[in-house]
Parts: C-alpha cells; structure tokens; sequence
C-alpha cells in the first residue's frame, strides 16, 4: 500500500481482485492533493490529518445503521472530530453539533498550534462507488475523487441537508477535480 502523508489509507476489500484494482487506482493519483485542493478552497491551510477507509456495502451499511439509523449502504460516510465547523461559511451550509450541558463536564480538546489536527475519518463503499460510477457516466476514479473531496468538506463543516450547503460542496468538488486535471 502507498504511502500518504496526510491520509491514513486503509483498504478494506477482501475480494484480492477488487483489492488489487483499488490499490492501482490510488498509486495513479495523488489523494493528499485532492485533501490539500479542498482544504484550500475553503480557506484552511493548516496542518491537517484523516483516515480513509475503502470497505464493502455490508460495512459501510452496519456504519450507516449504527451511526444514521439508516438500514442501507451509502456511498460515503464522513464522522468529524471536530466540536465546531473549521470552515468559515454561511450557517445554512455547516453542520452543527447539539451540546448536552451535562456531558461537557471535561473540557473539549484542543489541538496546539504547532501539532497537526486530525479532522476525522472518512469511510467509503467501493460497491457502491463503482455502481454510482457507471450510473453517472464517470470513471470509478472521478468518483473516488469527488466522494473523498466530499468527505474531505464533511470533515471541515459542510453540511448537504439544505440546498445551500449542496450547491456549495458540489461547486467546490467539481472544482478541485478540474484543478486537478479530472474529467467527467
């Protein structure tokens, strides 16, 4: 498995074919580019880590269920360790997280300065990307891409619940592709 500096990359798929074709998608493209092109494009520039695991549907489906209550695989889960958007956006584009008074008895952590902030984990259905894929016309590529892109702006704050935070993430996915040199 290549090595990245900024993703923590696991790869889930125990088909050794499937297994085999994602590790040779990802050695042909720079991931951490991608996470560097996002982060930039909605002003953050500070150092920064993430995990990105690439699983099955029934992995991602048993995510779903226990953390969305939604009983069905997706495409993309992202779950932030952050306490509050890092982006800085309108407030009907971010999420926003419910404090329970009694459960902040400890203080938040907060990252110093100098050390790198860990954003989070990023989870992914290779089934479910390739059918999406060949559904929409792109290359199982692009759509890695774009979904990692999307997970990356989940991570920061972004929220697609309302058109306005749709429109913006997308906006920004596409662009970070085209920076890149990804087409459709």
């Amino acid at each position: 498995m290549q090595e990245h500096p900024i993703v923590e990359l696991y790869n889930a798929i125990d088909d050794s074919e499937q297994y085999n074709t994602i590790e040779t998608l990802l050695a042909s493209v720079n991931i951490d580019q991608v996470v560097l092109l996002t982060l930039s494009a909605v002003g953050i520039s500070q150092q920064i880590m993430l995990t990105l695991l690439i699983t099955d549907d029934a992995g991602i489906r048993e995510m779903n269920t226990q953390y969305r209550q939604q009983d069905k695989p997706t495409d993309v889960l992202s779950f932030p360790l952050l306490e509050t958007p890092l982006v800085n956006a309108p407030a009907d584009q971010l999420w926003h997280i419910e404090h329970d008074a009694q459960k902040q008895a400890t203080p938040d952590f907060i990252t110093p300065p100098a050390m790198i902030t860990n954003l989070g984990d990023i989870v992914m259905s290779w089934p479910t990307l390739v059918r999406q894929a060949a559904e929409v016309g792109h290359s199982t590529l692009y759509e890695l891409l774009y979904l990692l892109s999307h997970g990356v702006l989940h991570l920061v704050g972004y929220d697609d619940h309302t058109e306005a935070g749709y429109q913006a993430m997308v906006s920004i996915q596409e662009a970070v592709l085209r920076a890149i040199g990804q087409r459709t």
